[in-house]
């Protein structure tokens, strides 16, 4: 997800070119489309989304793999009161 969200975001007219060659199979003429600036900066923000929500996930994955719950900040507790 973070991958395609910022090819997406940095690369809006590869998404467009896919975008048409899907249409292309079922509509003659799609070639000729041209993408208007304003779908170019939803597919950006899209982009952006995307590689926020997978680093999100990436983020609480690596969280919740951590044994019994403990974190860095748990053991440098412990260390200070010993």
């Amino acid at each position: 997800m973070i991958g395609q969200g910022l090819l997406t975001a940095l690369v809006p007219q590869l998404c467009v070119r896919m975008m048409k060659r899907m249409i292309g199979n079922n509509f003659e003429n799609a070639e000729t489309l041209s993408a208007k600036p304003a779908y170019l900066r939803q597919l950006r923000a899209l982009g952006i989304g995307l590689a926020a929500a997978g680093i999100a996930g990436f983020a609480m994955e690596r969280v919740a793999s951590e044994p019994d719950g403990a974190s860095d900040s748990d053991e440098l507790e412990g260390a200070t009161e010993a």
